[in-house]
């Protein structure tokens, strides 16, 4: 059963990256590119590069609001990571009532459109309380209206081996015409995997050619503040002279100036920030480069993304980590094959 898998929202290809190498040892169960759409135009090159070079013409760059949802291909299967900016926990969480809380709704769209067989819908964890909750029941209701059975999830993509910290809900659902149901795969396979930061990034070494992999000019005030903040710190916690201090009011957020610990995964990689939120190398006085962040997200180096080195930082923070979109995509496949695997019971309250 080969499935056809349509994308919105589709980032610069963590999921379709996932999706295309998802194996069961059965040729007969894989998963096909069939269209992809993305707002931003550089996200659209990186996709067309790595996911489908020889079908450039099937990455739409558009609006959401403005693409005919009609004219697409037909498709089995349907992923969309919609998008977060307004359930993020580092945002203003406006939810529903935010300019992009709403365009989950295109999704519904095209499940009553086209009737894949499965989705998988994406967000991140703060969805669960947009709106006092009321934005996640109304999502749930909606897809469950359009026609699918759902098993929503909290994943914690840091215990099936992804070397960062990284949580989000994840909701597979799959036809109610269809007679199977999905088990959430288990973790504990992943337990024993070395997915230290310092792992994922020096093993194996990048190559000096490697691309996306520029550094970042630091600052000398740069420099010295890193050096006074330990492995683990940030620059609230470390003991910093008066000078080096941030003059912030209000929220502390941890993650500024934040140096890696190099026996721990990472701390989430984000796509948008200003300075301080690049992500700092657990001894070097410096920011990562992308392609570190990459490896962070499962990037494989002959992944090149397209685009300026603050396009590509977004778009690397913005993506879902291959190898764990590829965890959840076999067991997809695994559950219309057939085939038995681990699961558990999922984490998250319907």
């Amino acid at each position: 059963m080969i499935f056809r898998l349509g994308e919105l929202f589709c980032g610069p290809g963590g999921l379709a990256w996932g999706a295309t190498h998802a194996d069961i040892g059965d040729p007969n169960f894989k998963i096909i590119h069939a269209w992809a759409n993305d707002y931003d135009e550089n996200t659209c090159q990186t996709y067309r590069r790595n996911i489908c070079p020889d079908q450039p013409g099937t990455v739409y760059h558009a609006d959401v609001r403005k693409l005919d949802l009609t004219q697409l291909s037909p498709i089995d299967a349907f992923a969309f990571g919609f998008p977060c900016n307004d359930y993020s926990v580092v945002g203003e969480q406006k939810g529903m009532d935010g300019v992009y809380g709403p365009l989950y709704s295109y999704g519904i769209k095209v499940l009553k459109l086209y009737r894949p067989q499965w989705f998988l819908a994406e967000n991140v964890g703060g969805l669960r309380n947009a709106n006092d909750g009321k934005a996640f029941t109304k999502i749930l209701d909606e897809m469950k209206a359009a026609g699918y059975k759902l098993y929503p999830n909290l994943y914690k993509f840091e215990t099936y081996g992804i070397p960062q910290a990284r949580h989000r809900i994840i909701i597979v659902g799959i036809r109610d015409d269809i007679n199977v149901e999905f088990k959430i795969p288990s973790s504990a396979p992943y337990a024993k995997v070395d997915n230290t930061c310092k792992t994922a990034i020096e093993v194996p070494p990048i190559a000096p050619d490697a691309p996306n992999n520029d550094l970042t000019k630091q600052s000398a005030t740069v420099i010295e503040r890193l050096g006074y903040i330990k492995p683990g710190q940030n620059a609230f916690t470390a003991e910093l002279p008066e000078r080096l201090k941030l003059n912030v009011s209000g929220a502390k957020i941890s993650q500024i100036y934040k140096r890696l610990d190099p026996d721990k995964p990472a701390y989430t990689v984000t796509g948008s920030g200003g300075g301080g939120t690049h992500i700092y190398h657990w001894s070097e006085p410096r920011a990562l480069t992308n392609r570190e962040r990459a490896r962070l997200q499962t990037f494989r180096d002959d992944f090149v993304f397209e685009g300026s080195k603050e396009s590509v930082r977004k778009q690397i923070g913005m993506a879902v980590p291959c190898e764990g979109a590829k965890i959840i995509f076999e067991a997809i496949l695994k559950t219309f094959a057939g085939i038995p695997y681990e699961f558990m019971t999922a984490n998250i309250e319907e």
